[in-house]
């Protein structure tokens, strides 16, 4: 069996060993090397191939004793593959990787205006694949130079926006490049981000009724081509949506809204201990960080301050990943909460007849009709919502329900 895995200077957490072991079985390492440890590794580590990242994707060029043509045009390979007689072959798979990105999200490309933000490696391989489908023109933009943020009004006239720089990725979400409103002719976005699922480059999007897609996608295509590379066979492309749909699932929280005693902490830490995830309280966060319990808060600061607290509190549960999160009651009645919990999250309005609904302990449902208060809700927990799931019978069927909706067999 072959030894294989992702080669940079500082890797952290990857995804690689969980779609390689999806696509293949072998061993897929993380090889954290420094530039003096480069030459070294290239030339006598214990490996047969290897992914290639950040910063070393030009600097094993030179190593290579034959290319493939894409990685000849692009200057840079992110995939070594050692031959048998000791030989390496380069390529660049990332390319592959963007070209089913946008053939899937069904953008068209063909005689259209294309910005690619950012200048990196990364600006290279995506200019090139819009180039060979068709683009009338690719400007790239960067930090200074002809074409950069500050003159963007010039190309208002864009069709396709591609960004391949780092602002919205996870630990630091929230922040775009460009302001999408800036390019009314825009009919597609795409951002090679993948974590979070969603940036704010990709909301605004969806937010404006604009084709969008993130990076997951290309991520997993590219793996998927970089072992058939590595493994000398052909993987049917159907596994790129097996495999990308598994990792989203994986990766994305597992959000549950709701009217105040709708059941959503019961259901949460059910769902949470079925599938092994880390599991957050909103209501619990938010009395941590007051230091006193939510009556109290509604008591001695009113409901704006516990308003101010919540949403304090969803923007930093919002950047988990792969966690269960129970949100209070009124989180909807906040615009600004959509994006931190959607950002990340697939979100489930957990519904129950008002008849049943618990008031005790609760400020707004003691003070509240709670038919009235539903209707005043209803069409914004609709609006959140990505599933909606009747938790009218047990817990347990309801869990089954979202288990169904997420094609968990477990």
């Amino acid at each position: 069996m072959g030894k294989y895995g992702l080669l940079g200077e500082k890797l952290g957490h990857s995804y690689s060993p969980q779609i390689h072991g999806m696509l293949a079985d072998y061993t897929y390492r993380l090889y954290e090397r420094s530039p003096q440890q480069l030459a070294d590794f290239l030339r006598k580590g214990d490996w047969d191939g290897l992914n290639v990242t950040i910063p070393y994707k030009k600097l094993a060029l030179p190593y290579c004793d034959t290319l493939s043509e894409t990685a000849k045009r692009i200057g840079s390979v992110n995939t070594l593959v050692r031959r048998p007689d000791g030989s390496l072959y380069g390529d660049n798979t990332d390319v592959y990787g963007f070209d089913r990105l946008v053939r899937r999200c069904g953008i068209g490309v063909q005689g259209k205006k294309a910005l690619v933000l950012g200048s990196g490696g990364a600006s290279v391989t995506v200019r090139h694949v819009l180039e060979n489908l068709g683009a009338a023109q690719v400007v790239v933009i960067s930090r200074e130079g002809e074409d950069n943020y500050e003159n963007l009004d010039k190309h208002a006239d864009a069709a396709i926006i591609a960004n391949t720089t780092p602002l919205g990725m996870y630990p630091h979400p929230g922040k775009a490049a460009v302001d999408l409103r800036d390019f009314p002719a825009c009919e597609g976005v795409l951002d090679l981000v993948y974590n979070p699922a969603r940036t704010a480059l990709l909301l605004q999007a969806e937010q404006l009724g604009i084709a969008h897609a993130g990076g997951l996608y290309m991520l997993v295509a590219q793996a998927k081509r970089s072992c058939e590379l590595f493994t000398d066979r052909v993987i049917a492309d159907a596994e790129i949506q097996r495999v990308a749909d598994a990792l989203s699932r994986s990766m994305q929280n597992l959000v549950l809204i709701g009217m105040p005693g709708a059941g959503k902490s019961s259901v949460a830490q059910a769902l949470a201990q079925r599938l092994q995830r880390p599991l957050y309280e909103a209501d619990g966060e938010i009395e941590e960080l007051a230091g006193c319990s939510i009556p109290n808060i509604f008591a001695k600061q009113g409901e704006e301050a516990f308003r101010r607290m919540e949403t304090q509190v969803l923007a930093r549960l919002g950047m988990q990943s792969g966690a269960v999160i129970s949100t209070g009651g009124g989180c909807v009645t906040r615009e600004e909460n959509y994006p931190l919990l959607h950002q990340n999250g697939i979100i489930f309005w957990l519904q129950r007849d008002t008849s049943l609904l618990p008031k005790e302990g609760r400020p707004i449902s003691l003070r509240s009709d709670l038919d009235e208060l539903y209707a005043a809700r209803r069409s914004l927990y609709a609006r959140y919502a990505d599933y909606e799931i009747d938790n009218n019978g047990s817990m347990e069927a309801t869990v089954e329900r979202i288990l169904e909706v997420l094609g968990c067999d477990c």
